[in-house]
């Protein structure tokens, strides 16, 4: 009633609690996001959700023991094990196309948990402020130091995931997210974001699509957006 147009589901939020915010929200016409645990993804297609943040990183979908309306523990681990092109994934890609759920790739912010990756360019690192520099820097060497072939892993199969999404035909956007220890800055990130999809296996012009148009056209202003025309 205040004129709010931007709504998030966060972590623990119940099926219950997400039905009821969604039917609200489509009443006005607007769209929902989700960083979601509690709730699995195919979950929140079925409510209506309109996209997904973070890739397949937040999906409890796999985990075995998985409790309805209960975030569980370790559920990004059971990513790694997953087999892309076998039912489990297939299906829930095919849940999401069928329900028009976009997914939201955000690969610099985990980039900065996974040992051997670069360290954030020049131009972010000076428009941090010196503490959060220093604290960024200091984290950052720590990791780049750690032997965790879990993170590296995973964040190489969140990757495959997001491709194969792409490529059954579901919408990906992309997008950063400055949280985590820092070194995310927005723009800078935004240019490594296109980096990381080409790394995924995506063209320079596939990457830059997902970057800009297929942003716009979730928002249903691709005609007026996220493109550059004679």
């Amino acid at each position: 009633d205040e004129g709010a147009t931007s709504f998030k589901a966060y972590m623990q939020i119940s099926r219950t609690e997400l039905g009821a915010v969604l039917e609200v929200i489509h009443g006005r016409g607007l769209k929902m996001t989700g960083h979601l645990c509690s709730v699995t993804y195919a979950e929140a297609a079925e409510l209506g959700i309109d996209n997904l943040e973070h890739g397949f990183m937040a999906a409890t979908d796999f985990v075995a023991d998985k409790q309805p309306d209960r975030c569980p523990r370790g559920a990004r681990g059971t990513l790694i094990g997953v087999d892309i092109d076998g039912p489990e994934v297939r299906g829930l890609f095919q849940t999401l196309i069928d329900h028009g759920v976009a997914v939201t790739s955000t690969l610099p912010v985990f980039e900065i948990s996974t040992p051997g990756r670069p360290l954030a360019p020049q131009g972010a690192l000076d428009a941090m402020a010196p503490d959060a520099r220093d604290r960024y820097m200091r984290q950052w060497a720590r990791v780049a130091q750690q032997d965790n072939a879990q993170s590296v892993a995973l964040f190489k199969k969140n990757m495959q995931m997001e491709k194969a999404f792409a490529a059954a035909g579901g919408l990906l956007i992309a997008g950063i997210d400055p949280t985590g220890y820092g070194g995310v800055v927005a723009g800078y990130a935004n240019h490594r974001q296109i980096e990381l999809l080409v790394e995924a296996g995506f063209t320079p012009e596939e990457a830059i699509e997902i970057s800009t148009l297929n942003g716009a056209r979730y928002l249903g202003m691709q005609d007026e957006l996220g493109s550059i025309e004679v």
